[in-house]
């Protein structure tokens, strides 16, 4: 079990950023032994409640263009401040003559290494509208080919989002089948459509051509807009009913519109022959949304939000063929090469990213299908934009349900929806960056910072990112450059990091998060000490699964357990305490002691194990554990469990097939799921009805109580977890019991089991045996 205590406490801070060592090695051959790479992880516009906004401009360095922060040093009566990264001296601006020691602006304070600025938007490097802030733009897209039930559900969902989208909000529709059918929201004598054929790739200007939005159809956008003087429209196009404008409507104007025209919509109409798949285009429909898109104005936000049901089959981004008996490509036939259609859909998903990008737009997929409807390939555009991602089984089911509602929704429960962000890093001198693993893209700013190896989106030291909100999370690698080792204890003994987060607000403000954190250099030769008690076990963990799903992806036949075992023996060897050969004198540090079962669940978890996983669900799964906190990744990887008992407290218990008892109700939360799990006496009881009598309200008491712990965790989660609810010997045990350290199998369940517990059926190492094989592996001599 993760500790509870770390669970109470709030590791980031208003920093929000978490780094695997405290203090850094000092030589690129001293990090190289530390095993776990030199990494951090960061929520660039996480809120904090103590979180200053200063309504003015930054002061930026004149040679590095870092911020000024509290580790710059200050000379008060010259106002000059010296910047911590280049040691440029820069002279204060005539409006702060009136600062002295203890008269200082907010963004010296020491206790706010964060700090936001609201940029006014004629400051705006991207051609804003100086008017008014540019209004969101939501770009649906509709799969119609779906059975009644399910078009229904999806189309209920999508009145009801609409109805929550504020009124400045534009809003556009297409639907989708074998062919793309644009929706021209602004014609009201009738419902007029554009319809694009599904077979046939476009490119965005064919798009905007068809549309009658190309140059020579009226096409007003980037700068000439604004001299018009624009109005709150982020769009091309002077009258209402020209350029754009025809397409994307006010939420306020056109919901009445597009409820009725959802009323209308009805399934696919296109014959589909006996032994055959649907016809269907999503490839298409997301190039023709995207192309349309590229009509609005510069720098606009704009979120294209699929809704997908099943496979695409005609057209570009196919994966996989009308013909029936042809399976969706599985894991097998990707490691095989058998799977004909991924390169080329991977490749056509590739370049719609980099399209959105450029423009600056995002990409969510809702998908809901029993069968792979194509995550895996469209990954690639979902995470170099930064879009959202939900998988379920049914549009009519609570995850979709819940999770669509979730977008949309202001206040405590919103999710912070922003756009357009950029990331800058500053470091000191001798840092080098790797990359950044996460939903970003590199913009291949070149400088000294960028490292030779690169891991994810690197070789640059800035990011784009499309969409984020305020839980996205960032994996920045670092690698310490080879110089001379000067000595720790000289001049400055620290090194100091500088996180620039440039954005537009879900209320169109722009934005600057500057977070400037610093962390000190050790001279790992003299002893460990200083790293050990440096360590973050489970940033480590979290770093370490994030890179092995990585290299998973990106390199030939990598094979990720033997790689986390190898890391993981590594590790002991050099941190742990033993004498050479003697396995029993094996000791961990406490700083250490939870990380061998975290690699353990790792091994056994989805990320590493794909057996029994479409790759739609692993590219689902890596797409959460890349951008989520780390104490979000930490649940995926090793689930949390709680067990309720009469007269007791609910108790986190031990991830272990021995928690399982008859009088038991058990909770587990490993993140996608949420399943309660009655004890064999509790089911009976329960099915009995003894909650229902007089005297026996403690029983339903401990019943009820995990079901409100549940819909506690459900209703703080985005994506929206499945909540499972079985019986001790029931089949949907199965949720539990694949997430529990096999301590009783049936090859020694007479010594294990305890009366009322449960055996697994596996041939799988447990957590004890795992133990001893690594305290033998870790002191032999290398």
């Amino acid at each position: 079990m993760a500790a509870p205590e770390l669970a109470q406490t709030d590791p980031e801070g208003i920093e929000g950023v978490r780094m695997t060592w405290l203090n850094w090695p000092r030589s690129k051959v001293e990090a190289s032994k530390c095993v776990i790479p030199i990494a951090a992880s960061i929520q660039p516009i996480r809120p904090h409640v103590d979180l200053q906004i200063l309504p003015y401009a930054p002061l930026r360095c004149k040679t590095c263009s870092s911020v000024l922060n509290p580790f710059c040093r200050v000379d008060f009566t010259a106002l000059i401040w010296i910047c911590p990264f280049c040691f440029q001296r820069n002279h204060f601006p005539q409006h702060y003559s009136s600062m002295s020691q203890t008269n200082m602006p907010a963004e010296l304070y020491p206790n706010f290494p964060s700090i936001e600025y609201s940029i006014p938007n004629n400051q705006n490097p991207q051609n804003y509208n100086p008017v008014v802030a540019p209004s969101p733009i939501f770009l649906f897209v509709l799969d119609t080919c779906m059975i009644e039930e399910e078009l229904e559900a999806a189309k209920s969902a999508l009145k009801r989002a609409i109805g929550m989208l504020p009124d400045n909000a534009m809003v556009g529709f297409i639907s989708y089948g074998t062919q793309v059918q644009v929706h021209e929201l602004g014609f009201s004598e009738m419902s007029k459509v554009y319809v694009f054929r599904g077979s046939k790739d476009m490119s965005k200007d064919q798009v905007l051509e068809q549309l009658g939005l190309g140059v020579s159809g009226g096409r007003r956008s980037g700068p000439g807009m604004q001299k018009t003087g624009g109005g709150p429209s982020p769009l091309a196009g002077a009258g209402p009913n020209s350029g754009i404008n025809r397409f994307l409507l006010p939420a306020s104007e056109c919901e009445y519109a597009l409820d009725s025209l959802l009323d209308e919509l009805a399934t696919d109409q296109w014959p589909v022959a006996p032994g055959n798949r649907a016809l269907r285009c999503t490839g298409v429909a997301l190039s023709v949304a995207a192309g349309l898109l590229g009509a609005s104005t510069a720098g606009t936000g704009a979120r294209i939000i699929a809704l997908v049901g099943g496979p695409c089959t005609e057209g570009p981004g196919a994966i996989v063929s009308k013909d029936l008996s042809e399976p969706v490509r599985s894991h097998k036939d990707l490691d095989k090469d058998a799977a004909p259609f991924f390169r080329k859909a991977v490749h056509f998903y590739d370049e719609l990213g980099k399209q959105l990008v450029s423009q600056g737009h995002v990409l969510d997929v809702f998908a809901s299908a029993l069968d792979q409807v194509g995550i895996a390939e469209m990954k690639v555009a979902i995470e170099k934009t930064g879009g959202l991602v939900v998988l379920a089984e049914s549009f009519a089911h609570s995850v979709f349900k819940d999770s669509f509602k979730r977008i949309f929704e202001d206040g405590e429960q919103s999710l912070g929806l922003s756009f357009n962000g950029t990331l800058e890093i500053n470091c000191s001198k001798d840092i080098k960056i790797q990359g950044i693993i996460g939903p970003c893209t590199s913009l291949e700013k070149k400088g000294p910072a960028v490292a030779n190896t690169v891991i994810g989106q690197g070789n640059t030291t800035a990011w784009k990112m499309c969409g984020l909100d305020r839980s996205t999370c960032l994996t920045v690698f670092f690698d310490v450059s080879s110089s001379e080792k000067s000595d720790p204890a000289g001049p400055n003994p620290q090194l100091y990091i500088q996180f620039l987060t440039s954005y537009q607000s879900h209320d169109g403000q722009m934005r600057l998060r500057v977070t400037t954190v610093t962390r000190r250099w050790v001279d790992s030769s003299l002893g460990n000490e200083d790293l050990v008690q440096g360590f973050d076990q489970e940033v480590a963990a979290v770093v370490l699964a994030r890179l092995a799903s990585y290299k998973m992806e990106v390199e030939e036949g990598f094979d990720a357990t033997r790689w986390v075992d190898r890391n993981l023996i590594r590790l002991c060897s050099k941190f742990g305490d033993y004498r050479k050969d003697d396995p029993a004198s094996f000791t961990l540090n406490p700083c250490f002691s939870l990380f061998p079962q975290i690699m353990f669940n790792l091994r056994r978890s989805q990320f590493v194990q794909v057996f029994n996983n479409s790759p739609d669900e692993t590219a689902y799964f890596r797409i959460l554990l890349n951008r989520e906190s780390i104490s979000n990744a930490i649940v995926m990887i090793q689930p949390s469990l709680v067990s309720y008992a009469f007269n007791a407290h609910p108790v986190p218990v031990l991830l272990d097939v021995q928690s399982i008892a008859a009088d038991r109700i058990l909770l587990l939360d490993s993140y996608f799921s949420v399943v309660i799990f009655h004890g064999m006496t509790i089911a009976q009881w329960r099915n009995m009805g003894y909650q229902n009598q007089q005297g026996h309200e403690p029983f339903a008491q401990l019943l009820q109580s995990p079901h409100d712990e549940a819909q506690l965790i459900i209703r703080e989660r985005f994506p929206v977890p499945r909540l499972v609810v079985c019986d001790q010997h029931g089949s949907q045990a199965r949720f539990l019991l694949a997430k529990l350290n096999p301590s009783a199998t049936y090859n020694n369940a007479n010594e294990m089991m305890n009366s009322g517990s449960d055996v697994i059926f596996t041939d799988d190492v447990s957590l004890q045996v795992f133990i001893e094989h690594l305290q033998r592996l870790a002191v032999q001599a290398s």
